[in-house]
């Protein structure tokens, strides 16, 4: 009986090192990851709550916009339930410093959108921006980490200038839907509208609760002549 040993190739015995170093974890609960191609681990990934939005123009995403903003689409890419995987994966984006947590799902989400019809048409993608104090405190905006990660699967551009916050505000936590909209109005600014002017921009933020803060971005954007509006989030809370 002949024995035949197989050597790994370079680039493998390179990945594997790579993985040695610095290895790829589960975004929610820090496991090692299999090469599933997702940012979760299998566990995690039975029990989140995935969406198909990005498959309809029309979804309860844009249900949740009626009679308030003229969106083209919008999409999450999951359901926010606490205690989930999801809400553990938020709180190390936002709360942890992993800011990497923010581009990793930008990526995964953005390979679903690069295949979508709805949203092959988008020019330039936009984070809502952190005001200045509240980003050099947490050291990054967690939605321009997004931003960033969908930019990268979806070979869009990002600017993390075209929307400025101009006046620092209280967190949208523990806020009613009035409470909310009160707490951002006349907060956030277009620099440079010209620049954005007869694009289909895609606003892009972490979770959609109420909507308020999407909602007062989305107004300032949609004053630009010729702007189509869509939006996406990491995911949809119920309200």
């Amino acid at each position: 009986m002949a024995f035949h040993l197989v050597f790994p190739t370079l680039p493998e015995m390179w990945q594997g090192f790579l993985h040695l170093l610095f290895p790829e974890v589960c975004v929610a609960c820090a496991q090692d990851l299999p090469s599933t191609g997702s940012c979760f681990c299998l566990k995690c990934q039975l029990a989140l709550s995935p969406s198909d939005m990005h498959l309809s123009k029309e979804n309860e995403f844009t249900d949740r916009f009626w009679g308030r903003l003229p969106l083209y689409s919008g999409a999450a890419l999951y359901y926010f339930t606490r205690k989930s995987p999801i809400q553990r994966a938020l709180h190390q984006l936002k709360y942890h410093n992993k800011p990497d947590v923010g581009v990793q799902i930008g990526r995964e989400f953005g390979k679903r959108l690069r295949q979508s019809e709805v949203f092959r048409s988008v020019d330039l993608i936009v984070p809502v921006p952190l005001h200045p104090r509240k980003e050099r405190l947490r050291g990054y905006n967690q939605s321009a980490m997004f931003a960033q990660g969908l930019s990268e699967s979806m070979d869009i551009p990002w600017s993390g200038s075209a929307l400025v916050r101009n006046r620092f505000t209280e967190s949208q936590t523990r806020k009613k839907r009035i409470e909310r909209f009160q707490n951002v109005e006349q907060v956030f600014s277009v620099r440079k509208p010209g620049l954005l002017e007869g694009r289909h921009l895609l606003l892009v933020d972490d979770v959609l609760t109420t909507g308020a803060t999407l909602e007062i971005c989305g107004q300032q954007l949609l004053q630009i002549p010729g702007t189509r509006l869509s939006m996406a989030t990491i995911a949809i809370a119920e309200i």
